[in-house]
């Protein structure tokens, strides 16, 4: 079985790739490097003995991207490639919208045009929007999201329903993280964004570096047990054995469509975190409370039933191995 994988140098790209060659999967690699570089191809390289195929082509590039389509046999694609940065996604709208809608869009009018029917897609919790209940589980459905990327992710969700809805040869798996960190164990995977950090750990681990004095913590005054806003925290690795366990239902259903969440079904704060990271690791990190952001909220987590019944998948990691690994890659690079 050969897989192509959309953005397979990117954070939770590459770790996946690894969890595939793992399998013994045969994976082929797509990126534009615009959030990664061609390093990470040599670490996958470094863990799995193997070096895989690589294509460095923007998705938006549609001659480009069909030359991989005539060169290789598919079998299944997982898209990961899109730019993911909220807080830019906000200031850049256009941009979010035009890249990553017309690059799935493409990859999926290449799939048809090469009868590729099986897909993965990399969705997000962000199309929950604001449902009211912390408790996030797949039949709420789509909410009304609160930033483009958010909105853009759910907009592809009701593409894929559409494309399925019109061609039920199709056979698509939706997965909606909740909030991946950590890195590979090895040290040699791990998230590295450019710019200031739009994520939590991100920016723990500059301050932790010393690249930053202190770390921003938005707000100290929700209804949450500490104050401080709660997630569902979920490790990098768990989230790429999801896709593979994604891949294993697909590949026995033949065709459907079928969304899950990958999330741990616990809240941690941010305190949680700083302090759980204090603690593994022996680092001191200086905070700093400032003013809520707009349009965060104050403790979601996922019901992660479904996952477990349906894909037999349950997250193995705890906050301490997140905390411990995302040092070890930090120290390492």
């Amino acid at each position: 079985m050969k897989i192509l994988v959309t953005g397979g140098l990117g954070y939770i790209g590459s770790h996946t790739s690894v969890e595939l060659m793992h399998q013994k999967y045969e994976i082929i690699l797509v990126d534009n490097l615009c959030n990664s570089n061609e390093k990470v191809l040599e670490n996958i390289k470094k863990i799995t003995q193997v070096m895989p195929q690589f294509y460095k082509i923007d998705l938006t590039d549609k001659v480009a991207l069909e030359k991989i389509f005539k060169e290789n046999t598919l079998d299944v694609v997982i898209h990961f490639a899109g730019l993911k940065a909220v807080g830019e996604s906000v200031k850049k709208p256009i941009k979010y919208y035009t890249n990553n809608l017309i690059s799935t869009l493409n990859l999926l009018e290449m799939m048809q045009k090469y009868h590729v029917k099986k897909l993965v897609f990399s969705s997000s919790a962000t199309v929950y929007g604001n449902p009211g209940n912390p408790k996030y589980t797949e039949s709420m459905g789509r909410g009304q999201t609160v930033n483009p990327y958010g909105s853009i992710k759910s907009m592809i969700e009701q593409i894929l329903e559409d494309l399925y809805a019109s061609d039920n040869r199709w056979c698509i798996a939706i997965l909606r993280y909740f909030n991946p960190i950590g890195a590979h164990e090895s040290g040699l995977l791990g998230e590295t964004p450019n710019g200031i950090p739009n994520n939590l750990m991100p920016y723990i681990m500059q301050v932790a570096s010393g690249k930053r004095k202190f770390l921003n913590i938005f707000g100290n005054d929700y209804p949450t047990k500490d104050g401080t806003g709660v997630r569902d925290f979920i490790h990098v690795v768990d989230v790429a054995k999801g896709h593979v366990k994604a891949l294993e239902k697909i590949k026995k259903e033949g065709h459907g469509i079928y969304t899950y969440n990958l999330g741990n079904g616990i809240g941690y704060s941010v305190m949680d975190l700083v302090n759980t990271f204090e603690r593994v690791n022996g680092v001191k990190i200086p905070y700093k409370i400032t003013a809520r952001r707009e349009g965060d909220l104050a403790e979601y987590f996922a019901d992660p039933t479904k996952a477990k019944e349906e894909l037999h998948w349950e997250t193995e990691k705890t906050i301490e191995d997140m905390c411990r690994d995302s040092w070890n890659y930090e120290k390492n690079n």
